[in-house]
């Protein structure tokens, strides 16, 4: 008798897709690698260029080191478990997160846990000026590092330097509105020279650091009522606004190379840019959310809306903003400060220069336009 097997049919069962969970896996890793890496950088850069190789700076490395090997292991996973036809779509996405990264964690960790860079050896009496060291301190009691040159007319300035230097930075300016006899005070900020405390390179402690020094100028030897100004540079220039905004004891601003310090200083960019300039103010807004959640400094009010304020308290503070004849956005951002208060801004800039580099480029006119501001305005 033969007998004979029959045979079911095979029926194949679609596959489930096992491999979903590892590639959302290694998408993760990706991210947290991009996000490790760019907060190392954020450490590492500056703190080396400014300190050396202190802590910060190892742990910045070390975030970089292992955030790269991250990266770069689940990058790899990941286009290995994809198909090659996805990864035109794939590749792209991954440079523009790391594009991302680098830009809002990289700078907001730069920002907000900044090195301290140091005083250096220049002092007053290398541009030719008197002074004393003085210490301020402020409402929240840090101690600021200053030096006084006293006023000659009855009028004063606090000059404010940009973001990551100190006081040095500023003795040239300094000199020049001190030889029309205005008294300077130049100040170290918050975490920088030999002022004491946590800096902040956003600027965010400036209103509280320039009340400090307001509060100096009022009750300073040879100073008359209502004759107090501010002149600041890039960082310093930003905080100049702000601190007018809320102290009417502030007379007038001078203000150099000042753009922006919170996202919605960034409207000029939709206004030059449109579509894409929305999509970098997002950026930045993301990058002041990385920011603000690492630093205690409270995040300030936009600095149109302290040119408005400084405007309407009953004391008119006048406001001269110099830009960069290089710098394209310096402008833009100039004349959409100056919408918010035309009466009041005025802007002027100056051809061929750089970043702050107005008194170098143009010596003579800067002290013009500056000297003559201050001298109509205090």
């Amino acid at each position: 008798m033969t007998s004979s097997t029959t045979r079911s049919p095979t029926h194949q069962q679609p596959s489930t897709p096992s491999h979903v969970p590892g590639l959302w896996a290694w998408t993760v890793g990706c991210v947290t690698g991009l996000v490790l890496a760019s907060a190392g950088l954020g450490l590492l850069l500056p703190h080396v260029s400014k300190e050396g190789w202190v802590p910060a700076s190892w742990v910045g490395l070390a975030a970089v080191l292992v955030g790269t090997v991250v990266a770069a292991t689940s990058a790899w996973r990941l286009l290995g478990g994809t198909r090659r036809r996805w990864w035109l779509l794939t590749i792209p996405a991954l440079l523009v997160t790391a594009y991302l990264s680098l830009w809002t964690v990289g700078q907001g960790v730069a920002a907000s846990i900044p090195a301290h860079p140091a005083l250096g050896s220049r002092t007053p009496a290398d541009v030719g000026l008197t002074y004393e060291s003085v210490t301020l301190r402020t409402e929240d009691g840090v101690d600021l590092a200053a030096w006084w040159v006293p006023s000659q007319n009855g009028a004063a300035v606090a000059l404010l330097h940009g973001a990551g230097s100190t006081r040095t930075a500023v003795l040239d300016q300094a000199a020049v509105v001190a030889r029309h006899g205005y008294g300077v005070l130049l100040v170290d900020a918050r975490g920088h020279g030999e002022s004491g405390g946590r800096g902040m390179d956003f600027g965010w402690y400036g209103e509280r650091d320039a009340d400090a020094a307001v509060s100096f100028l009022t009750r300073a030897p040879g100073v008359e009522p209502g004759r107090v100004g501010i002149v600041g540079l890039s960082m310093g220039g930003e905080e100049a606004i702000g601190a007018a905004g809320l102290d009417p004891r502030v007379r007038a601003v001078v203000a150099e190379g000042a753009t922006g310090r919170v996202a919605a200083d960034k409207g000029y960019l939709v206004e030059a840019y449109g579509v894409r300039g929305r999509v970098q103010q997002g950026i930045d807004w993301l990058t002041y959310a990385v920011a603000g959640a690492l630093t205690a400094a409270p995040q300030p009010e936009s600095l149109r809306h302290s040119v408005v304020a400084a405007n309407a308290d009953g004391t008119p503070t006048p406001v001269l903003l110099i830009t960069a004849g290089d710098v394209e956005t310096e402008l833009q951002a100039a004349t959409y400060i100056q919408d918010a208060a035309p009466a009041a801004v005025q802007v002027w800039t100056v051809p061929g220069a750089g970043h702050t580099q107005g008194l170098e480029t143009a010596p003579a006119e800067w002290e013009q336009h500056v000297v003559g501001f201050l001298d109509a305005a205090l």
